[in-house]
Protein backbone atom coordinates (compact mmCIF):
# COMPACT_ATOMS: atom_id res chain seq x y z
CA UNK A 1 0.00 0.00 0.00
CA UNK A 2 2.47 2.66 1.02
CA UNK A 3 4.54 1.90 -2.49
CA UNK A 4 1.40 2.28 -4.30
CA UNK A 5 0.76 5.60 -2.31
CA UNK A 6 3.96 6.68 -3.35
CA UNK A 7 3.29 5.86 -6.96
CA UNK A 8 -0.05 8.08 -6.83
CA UNK A 9 1.58 10.79 -5.39
CA UNK A 10 3.80 11.37 -7.97
CA UNK A 11 1.53 9.94 -10.55
CA UNK A 12 -0.72 13.16 -9.29
CA UNK A 13 0.89 15.62 -8.04
CA UNK A 14 -0.34 15.03 -4.83
CA UNK A 15 0.65 15.69 -0.50
CA UNK A 16 -0.19 13.98 2.06
CA UNK A 17 -0.80 16.60 5.30
CA UNK A 18 -1.79 14.38 8.71
CA UNK A 19 -2.77 16.05 11.81
CA UNK A 20 -0.85 15.25 15.20
CA UNK A 21 -4.06 13.19 16.47
CA UNK A 22 -3.57 11.04 13.16
CA UNK A 23 -2.70 7.25 13.86
CA UNK A 24 0.42 6.87 14.13
CA UNK A 25 0.96 4.86 10.70
CA UNK A 26 -0.72 7.62 9.11
CA UNK A 27 1.48 10.18 10.74
CA UNK A 28 4.15 8.30 9.29
CA UNK A 29 3.13 7.89 6.01
CA UNK A 30 2.42 11.76 5.55
CA UNK A 31 4.81 14.56 3.52
CA UNK A 32 3.63 17.41 6.58
CA UNK A 33 2.44 16.67 9.95
CA UNK A 34 1.13 19.64 12.23
CA UNK A 35 -1.60 21.28 13.76
CA UNK A 36 -5.00 22.44 11.63
CA UNK A 37 -3.65 25.82 10.68
CA UNK A 38 -0.12 24.88 9.89
CA UNK A 39 -1.32 22.30 7.27
CA UNK A 40 -3.76 24.50 6.14
CA UNK A 41 -1.37 27.56 5.58
CA UNK A 42 1.31 24.48 4.28
CA UNK A 43 -1.29 23.81 1.52
CA UNK A 44 -1.89 26.73 0.44
CA UNK A 45 1.92 27.78 -0.38
CA UNK A 46 2.62 24.13 -1.68
CA UNK A 47 3.10 23.66 -5.59
CA UNK A 48 0.80 20.29 -5.49
CA UNK A 49 -2.43 20.07 -7.01
CA UNK A 50 -3.61 17.18 -5.01
CA UNK A 51 -4.58 17.83 -1.39
CA UNK A 52 -4.97 14.62 1.14
CA UNK A 53 -6.24 15.80 4.14
CA UNK A 54 -5.66 13.29 7.32
CA UNK A 55 -8.01 15.05 9.71
CA UNK A 56 -11.49 16.26 10.10
CA UNK A 57 -13.95 18.02 8.19
CA UNK A 58 -13.27 21.61 9.27
CA UNK A 59 -9.61 20.96 8.76
CA UNK A 60 -9.87 20.25 5.12
CA UNK A 61 -12.48 22.66 5.06
CA UNK A 62 -9.89 25.47 6.22
CA UNK A 63 -7.25 24.05 3.49
CA UNK A 64 -9.77 24.14 0.74
CA UNK A 65 -10.60 28.15 1.83
CA UNK A 66 -6.58 28.63 1.72
CA UNK A 67 -6.30 27.08 -1.35
CA UNK A 68 -9.21 27.19 -3.52
CA UNK A 69 -7.21 26.26 -6.57
CA UNK A 70 -5.89 22.71 -5.32
CA UNK A 71 -8.19 19.64 -4.91
CA UNK A 72 -8.38 19.10 -1.34
CA UNK A 73 -9.50 15.28 -0.50
CA UNK A 74 -10.74 13.78 2.63
CA UNK A 75 -9.81 10.38 3.03
CA UNK A 76 -12.56 9.89 5.54
CA UNK A 77 -16.19 11.43 5.52
CA UNK A 78 -17.49 10.71 8.51
CA UNK A 79 -14.47 12.76 10.06
CA UNK A 80 -16.16 15.12 11.63
CA UNK A 81 -15.57 17.54 14.91
CA UNK A 82 -18.39 17.14 18.10
CA UNK A 83 -17.24 20.95 19.44
CA UNK A 84 -17.46 22.63 15.53
CA UNK A 85 -20.71 21.02 15.43
CA UNK A 86 -22.25 22.21 18.40
CA UNK A 87 -22.32 25.73 16.65
CA UNK A 88 -24.07 26.24 12.98
CA UNK A 89 -23.42 29.52 10.79
CA UNK A 90 -26.90 30.03 11.81
CA UNK A 91 -26.42 29.39 15.02
CA UNK A 92 -24.12 32.49 15.55
CA UNK A 93 -26.17 34.30 13.40
CA UNK A 94 -28.60 34.57 15.90
CA UNK A 95 -26.74 34.64 18.90
CA UNK A 96 -24.57 37.44 17.71
CA UNK A 97 -27.66 39.55 16.86
CA UNK A 98 -28.39 39.70 20.73
CA UNK A 99 -25.22 41.39 21.21
CA UNK A 100 -25.17 44.42 18.62
CA UNK A 101 -21.41 45.59 18.22
CA UNK A 102 -19.28 42.55 19.62
CA UNK A 103 -16.48 41.55 17.54
CA UNK A 104 -17.21 37.91 17.16
CA UNK A 105 -13.71 35.45 17.90
CA UNK A 106 -13.91 32.04 16.08
CA UNK A 107 -11.68 29.11 16.78
CA UNK A 108 -10.42 27.49 13.85
CA UNK A 109 -12.26 24.23 15.18
CA UNK A 110 -15.29 25.51 13.42
CA UNK A 111 -17.25 25.30 9.93
CA UNK A 112 -16.19 27.29 6.92
CA UNK A 113 -19.88 28.63 7.45
CA UNK A 114 -19.21 29.72 11.57
CA UNK A 115 -16.01 31.69 10.61
CA UNK A 116 -17.73 33.52 7.35
CA UNK A 117 -19.69 34.62 10.31
CA UNK A 118 -16.91 35.90 12.17
CA UNK A 119 -14.94 38.68 12.39
CA UNK A 120 -11.83 37.16 13.54
CA UNK A 121 -10.87 33.80 13.66
CA UNK A 122 -7.60 32.07 15.98
CA UNK A 123 -6.00 29.14 17.06
CA UNK A 124 -5.18 27.35 20.57
CA UNK A 125 -1.65 29.13 20.21
CA UNK A 126 -2.49 32.92 19.31
CA UNK A 127 -6.00 33.05 20.55
CA UNK A 128 -4.68 35.68 23.79
CA UNK A 129 -3.02 37.40 20.80
CA UNK A 130 -5.76 37.72 18.53
CA UNK A 131 -8.13 38.81 21.24
CA UNK A 132 -5.63 41.32 22.66
CA UNK A 133 -5.21 42.67 19.00
CA UNK A 134 -8.80 43.32 18.95
CA UNK A 135 -8.27 46.78 21.79
CA UNK A 136 -12.05 45.55 22.95
CA UNK A 137 -13.48 44.87 26.79
CA UNK A 138 -15.91 42.25 25.13
CA UNK A 139 -16.16 39.87 22.92
CA UNK A 140 -17.96 36.83 21.66
CA UNK A 141 -16.04 33.60 21.58
CA UNK A 142 -17.10 30.63 19.59
CA UNK A 143 -17.14 27.55 20.21
CA UNK A 144 -15.20 26.94 23.07
CA UNK A 145 -15.72 27.66 26.67
CA UNK A 146 -12.83 26.43 27.98
CA UNK A 147 -10.22 28.14 25.34
CA UNK A 148 -12.99 31.20 25.85
CA UNK A 149 -11.92 31.53 29.69
CA UNK A 150 -8.03 30.44 29.31
CA UNK A 151 -8.11 33.88 26.98
CA UNK A 152 -10.17 36.10 29.30
CA UNK A 153 -7.42 34.83 32.11
CA UNK A 154 -4.62 36.03 29.93
CA UNK A 155 -5.77 39.05 28.57
CA UNK A 156 -8.39 40.85 30.94
CA UNK A 157 -10.73 40.91 27.99
CA UNK A 158 -14.64 39.95 29.34
CA UNK A 159 -15.11 36.54 26.32
CA UNK A 160 -18.58 35.63 26.22
CA UNK A 161 -18.67 31.80 24.90
CA UNK A 162 -20.98 29.69 23.58
CA UNK A 163 -21.16 26.74 25.57
CA UNK A 164 -18.98 24.23 23.48
CA UNK A 165 -16.38 22.13 24.56
CA UNK A 166 -13.94 19.11 22.88
CA UNK A 167 -14.74 16.03 24.61
CA UNK A 168 -11.61 14.92 24.82
CA UNK A 169 -9.98 18.24 26.60
CA UNK A 170 -13.40 18.71 28.73
CA UNK A 171 -13.09 15.02 30.39
CA UNK A 172 -9.50 16.05 31.92
CA UNK A 173 -9.71 15.99 35.62
CA UNK A 174 -6.71 17.50 38.15
CA UNK A 175 -7.36 14.18 39.77
CA UNK A 176 -5.45 12.91 36.56
CA UNK A 177 -2.65 14.73 36.91
CA UNK A 178 -2.11 14.47 40.52
CA UNK A 179 -1.96 11.02 40.34
CA UNK A 180 0.72 11.04 37.32
CA UNK A 181 3.03 13.68 39.26
CA UNK A 182 3.04 11.08 42.43
CA UNK A 183 4.18 8.28 40.57
CA UNK A 184 6.88 10.76 38.17
CA UNK A 185 7.49 13.63 40.76
CA UNK A 186 9.74 15.07 38.28
CA UNK A 187 7.80 15.33 35.71
CA UNK A 188 6.40 18.63 33.89
CA UNK A 189 2.92 18.80 33.40
CA UNK A 190 1.71 20.05 29.88
CA UNK A 191 -1.70 20.52 29.26
CA UNK A 192 -3.83 22.24 26.05
CA UNK A 193 -5.71 25.27 26.67
CA UNK A 194 -8.98 23.23 25.45
CA UNK A 195 -8.83 21.83 28.65
CA UNK A 196 -11.07 23.37 31.92
CA UNK A 197 -9.57 26.00 33.80
CA UNK A 198 -9.44 23.70 37.10
CA UNK A 199 -6.53 21.78 35.15
CA UNK A 200 -4.85 24.53 32.91
CA UNK A 201 -4.53 26.21 36.36
CA UNK A 202 -2.28 23.08 37.94
CA UNK A 203 0.16 22.83 34.42
CA UNK A 204 3.29 23.72 34.13
CA UNK A 205 3.12 24.32 30.69
CA UNK A 206 -0.13 25.43 28.84
CA UNK A 207 0.00 24.74 24.88
CA UNK A 208 -1.27 23.96 21.62
CA UNK A 209 0.21 21.05 19.90
CA UNK A 210 2.15 22.92 17.91
CA UNK A 211 3.32 24.38 20.99
CA UNK A 212 4.16 21.03 22.63
CA UNK A 213 6.02 19.98 19.50
CA UNK A 214 8.38 23.47 19.78
CA UNK A 215 8.46 22.61 23.32
CA UNK A 216 9.63 19.23 23.31
CA UNK A 217 12.44 19.61 21.06
CA UNK A 218 14.15 22.46 23.94
CA UNK A 219 12.83 21.05 27.19
CA UNK A 220 15.37 20.12 29.72
CA UNK A 221 12.70 17.78 31.38
CA UNK A 222 13.15 13.98 31.16
CA UNK A 223 9.59 13.06 31.73
CA UNK A 224 6.35 15.58 30.72
CA UNK A 225 2.67 14.27 31.47
CA UNK A 226 0.56 15.31 28.22
CA UNK A 227 -2.87 16.77 28.88
CA UNK A 228 -4.17 16.11 25.08
CA UNK A 229 -5.37 13.94 22.54
CA UNK A 230 -2.88 10.87 23.17
CA UNK A 231 -2.34 10.83 18.91
CA UNK A 232 0.49 13.72 19.90
CA UNK A 233 2.32 11.21 21.78
CA UNK A 234 3.86 9.10 18.85
CA UNK A 235 5.23 12.36 16.98
CA UNK A 236 6.54 13.68 20.54
CA UNK A 237 8.50 10.33 20.88
CA UNK A 238 9.70 9.67 17.51
CA UNK A 239 11.49 13.23 17.35
CA UNK A 240 12.74 13.42 21.07
CA UNK A 241 13.42 9.70 21.68
CA UNK A 242 15.76 11.09 25.07
CA UNK A 243 12.17 12.26 27.23
CA UNK A 244 9.53 9.97 28.38
CA UNK A 245 6.10 11.95 27.47
CA UNK A 246 2.87 10.29 29.51
CA UNK A 247 -0.69 10.09 28.69
CA UNK A 248 -2.48 12.04 31.57
CA UNK A 249 -5.18 9.59 30.30
CA UNK A 250 -5.39 6.37 28.02
CA UNK A 251 -8.83 7.12 27.56
CA UNK A 252 -7.88 10.54 25.65
CA UNK A 253 -8.80 9.82 21.93
CA UNK A 254 -10.98 11.49 19.59
CA UNK A 255 -12.35 8.78 17.32
CA UNK A 256 -12.96 10.95 14.56
CA UNK A 257 -8.93 11.26 14.18
CA UNK A 258 -8.95 7.73 14.58
CA UNK A 259 -11.00 6.95 11.10
CA UNK A 260 -8.31 7.61 8.71
CA UNK A 261 -6.46 4.91 8.41
CA UNK A 262 -3.97 3.99 5.33
CA UNK A 263 -5.99 1.78 3.61
CA UNK A 264 -8.96 4.72 3.18
CA UNK A 265 -5.31 7.08 2.20
CA UNK A 266 -4.84 4.92 -0.43
CA UNK A 267 -8.69 4.99 -1.48
CA UNK A 268 -8.64 8.90 -1.35
CA UNK A 269 -5.29 8.86 -4.50
CA UNK A 270 -6.93 6.09 -6.30
CA UNK A 271 -10.29 7.31 -6.47
CA UNK A 272 -9.87 11.00 -5.60
CA UNK A 273 -12.51 10.69 -3.22
CA UNK A 274 -13.98 13.05 -1.31
CA UNK A 275 -13.45 16.23 -2.23
CA UNK A 276 -14.35 19.40 0.28
CA UNK A 277 -15.94 22.21 -1.51
CA UNK A 278 -17.03 25.90 -0.21
CA UNK A 279 -19.67 27.56 -1.83
CA UNK A 280 -17.38 30.72 -2.94
CA UNK A 281 -19.34 33.40 -0.91
CA UNK A 282 -19.29 31.54 2.30
CA UNK A 283 -15.33 31.20 1.27
CA UNK A 284 -14.73 34.22 0.48
CA UNK A 285 -15.81 35.63 4.10
CA UNK A 286 -14.20 32.82 6.08
CA UNK A 287 -11.13 33.63 4.30
CA UNK A 288 -10.98 37.25 5.39
CA UNK A 289 -11.88 36.23 8.73
CA UNK A 290 -8.18 33.41 8.90
CA UNK A 291 -6.14 36.57 7.12
CA UNK A 292 -7.39 38.97 9.51
CA UNK A 293 -5.88 36.27 12.32
CA UNK A 294 -2.92 35.84 10.31
CA UNK A 295 -2.55 39.92 9.85
CA UNK A 296 -1.92 39.88 13.66
CA UNK A 297 0.11 36.30 14.48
Amino acid sequence: MLARISELKRKKNAVILAHNYQLPEVQDLADFTGDSLELSRKAAGLDSELIVFCGVQFMAETAAVLAPAKTVLLPEREAGCPMADMITGRDLKLWKGKYPGLKVVCYVNTTAEVKAESDICCTSANAAKVVASLGEKEVLFVPDRNLAAYVAGKTGVKAIAWDGYCYVHDRFEPADFIGKKAAHPEAEIWVHPECRPEVTAKADKVLSTGGMVAEAGRTSSREVIIGTENGIIHRLLKENPTVRFLPAREDAICFDMKKTTVEKVLTALEEEVHRVTIPEDVAVRARRSIEAMLAVS
